[in-house]
This record gives C-alpha cells, sequence and structure tokens, in this order.
C-alpha cells in the first residue's frame, strides 16, 4: 500500500514515541505538584516549550500548548479578538480550515463581530493588494493559513502581516500544513498554530505561538495553566512528542523537500498526459506557482471523485478527495467553490499529498495507477 494522505495524518514517529515513554511511565507527575515527581515532569514541559519555540524562532512564553490544531486556531482568533480593545473587524478568506472559519462565524454571531471576505486569485493566492482593499482602521484581527490544506498554495505570509500592521491589526497563521515543509521562522505572523499529528506526533497535541505579551482571553477556564491561557492539566508526553518531532521535520525540511518537488511533479504530469482537461487546483509549480513540495491536487470533469479514490485503491494507492474533516459529506469542497470552481467539478476533485520517504520508484507506480485509472474508457 501507498499512503498518499499525509495530509490528513502522518504516522508517528518513534522518535517522538520514545521521547514520549518516559512521561507516561517513570515520569508520570503533574508538573503543577511541587514535590519531585512533579517538578521532573515540569521540567520535560518546560523543555519541550523550549525546544518547539526555538523551531519557531519565538519565546518559550510564547508557546501554549492545546489538545490540537483545531483547538489551538480557535484559542488564538477568540482569544485575541476577544481581548482586544481595538475594534471588532475580522477579516479572512474563504479558503481557510473549518477551524478558523467556524471560529470567525462564533464571533460574529455572539459576540458582534463583522467579517470581511479577501478575495484570493483562483489559484488560492492572497495579494497584499487585495488584503489592503478590505483593511479597515477598526480591523482586530487578520486570519490566513500560510499553505492550504486542500489546494497546497503557499502565502507570502511575512508581506501580509506587513500589510495588516498597516492599520494596526494582528495576523494570525494557521500553520498546520506548512509545518515540517517551510521556514516557519521569521514570518512576522502575531499568533501561529499547528498540529502534532501532521509532523509525527500522537494525535492530541498542538500548538498555539502567540508572540509577546499580547493580550488572550482564554477558552478553557481553571487551575490557570499553560500561563493562565489554557488551563487543565497539560499532556506533558505528547508536548514531548510534539517538540521531537518538529525538531526532526525541521532538520529534514530542505532535504526533503528538494527530493519531493520532482516526485510531485511527475504525478500532476500523469495526470494531466492522461487527462488533458483535468483542472489543477491551486498554485501552478509549471508557472512559478508556490505550493507545498508533497502536494498535488486536481479536479477531473466528468468523474466522480471518490470512485477514482476506489479505482486507485485497489491498485494500492490510498489518496483523498480533499479535507479529513469534511470527509463523508456530499457538499463540495468550500476551499474549491470560494476559488469559484463549479460544484459539480469541485466534487470530482482528488489530492495525493507525498509521505516523505516517497521513493522515485514509488512514484512512478502512483503514476502509472493514475494513468490506468484516468485513460478514457475504450469505445465500443
Amino acid at each position: 500500500m501507498l499512503y498518499l494522505d499525509t495530509a490528513a495524518t502522518a504516522p508517528v514517529r518513534r522518535e517522538a514515541l520514545e521521547a514520549a515513554w518516559p512521561y507516561l511511565t517513570g515520569t508520570f507527575g503533574n508538573p503543577s505538584s511541587h514535590h519531585a515527581v512533579g517538578e521532573a515532569a515540569a521540567a520535560g514541559l518546560e523543555d519541550a516549550r523550549r525546544r518547539g519555540a526555538a523551531v519557531l524562532g519565538m519565546r518559550r512564553s510564547d508557546i501554549v500548548f492545546t489538545a490540537g490544531g483545531t483547538e489551538a486556531a480557535n484559542l488564538a482568533l477568540k482569544g485575541l479578538a476577544l481581548a482586544s480593545p481595538r475594534g471588532k473587524h475580522l477579516v479572512t478568506a474563504g479558503t481557510e480550515h473549518e477551524a478558523v472559519l467556524e471560529s470567525i462565524a462564533f464571533l460574529e454571531r455572539v459576540h458582534g463581530f463583522e467579517v470581511s471576505f479577501v478575495q484570493p486569485a483562483a489559484d488560492g493566492t492572497v495579494t497584499p493588494e487585495a488584503l489592503r482593499a478590505v483593511l479597515r482602521e477598526d480591523t482586530t484581527l487578520v486570519s490566513l493559513a500560510l499553505a492550504n490544506n486542500e489546494i497546497g498554495t503557499i502565502l507570502d505570509i511575512r508581506a501580509l502581516a506587513e500589510t495588516a500592521h498597516e492599520v494596526g491589526a494582528l495576523l494570525h497563521t494557521d500553520a498546520v500544513q506548512a509545518a515540517g515543509w517551510l521556514d516557519l521562522r521569521g514570518l512576522g505572523a502575531d499568533a501561529l498554530t499547528l498540529s502534532g499529528h501532521k509532523l509525527g506526533a500522537p494525535k492530541g497535541i498542538g500548538l498555539a505561538a502567540i508572540r509577546g505579551r499580547l493580550p488572550l482571553e482564554p477558552l478553557i477556564h481553571g487551575g490557570g495553566q499553560e500561563n493562565a491561557r489554557r488551563s487543565g492539566t497539560e499532556n506533558v508526553a505528547f508536548a514531548v512528542a510534539l517538540a521531537v518531532a518538529l525538531e526532526l521535520a525541521e532538520a529534514e525540511r530542505e532535504q526533503k523537500a528538494a527530493r519531493l518537488v520532482p516526485l510531485r511533479d511527475r504525478l500532476l504530469e500523469a495526470v494531466l498526459a492522461a487527462r488533458p482537461d483535468a483542472l489543477l487546483t491551486g498554485a501552478d509549480p509549471r508557472h512559478g506557482g508556490h505550493r507545498l513540495p508533497g502536494h498535488a491536487s486536481f479536479c477531473l470533469p466528468g468523474r466522480s471523485g471518490e470512485s477514482i479514490l476506489l479505482d486507485l485503491a485497489e491498485r494500492g494507492v490510498i489518496a483523498s478527495s480533499g479535507s479529513a474533516c469534511a470527509a463523508g459529506s456530499d457538499e463540495p469542497s468550500h476551499v474549491l467553490t470560494a476559488l469559484g470552481v463549479p460544484r459539480e467539478v469541485a466534487q470530482t476533485a482528488v489530492r495525493c499529498t507525498l509521505p516523505a520517504e516517497l521513493t522515485a520508484a514509488q512514484a512512478e507506480a502512483v503514476a502509472a495507477a493514475l494513468t490506468e485509472v484516468l485513460a478514457p474508457a475504450p469505445a465500443l
């Protein structure tokens, strides 16, 4: 079996499990306890915080461990918006992950915020000019993903953050898909969120990096853990696993990208050769577009995306039709429809996200499977 759905989740790395194991066994204490067992756990937690901050180019005190990327996005968006004295205007794009869109919808529905949507280009890119057109003097917060999970397009977050800062707004970036593929330092974002299970840590751990001493309204109240930003006894073992997985992903990042880019392009070539009418979704690397190194996505008019996935699975290739969070829904991708793709075309989407260890021979096997599955049926 060839697993090409790493955007949904990646296998847990052995190094992450081995690093976590002591905190599930001998060093099992509550890090808030003031005795030797608790203090040993607290030391492990703070070391994980330091190591994660170093990869992100932030301070240790900026890091808040959460139960995953969704909670991290909720904390960053709701926490920053509700604590800000500036105003009640938010900016995002219709192509963002549901965790962002639903958090913003909550702020609009329950707390009376106004929301403006910046319109991306057809390939999902957002320019500073497009963002500037929807900013206002009372804009509190902008949220735009560093890399889109469904189409792989990478945004210039540094330029977008500078644009948001022109009116005094903060910028949050969802870096869940970008972590391990892109350099997360020096982005200029005020808040960054990521998820451990995309990197090789277990499911159930994430982090929100909130820069400096920005006021943040907590979502979870209680004992004041995580510097009073996220109450609840911390998951020390998984925080350690996340820090290790993040460090390893950063160390391997450039080499992995250099190896996977030609394999990704080979799959795109196979699809477009088999189906010249295929629609490449997201930024086109053939014309200088910036997309994730291991991300290939396309629509195939006239075919059901689900039927293509079943045909690929019969040939030992596991892919997806888009976000795992929307799996099982009959609705087309909100990302694709926000980019102007007709609903009936959006329902033909297929996404291949490559594992770091994919070999050239395996990529050729996938290309052959795609060619066979997508070839026109013989005339009767």
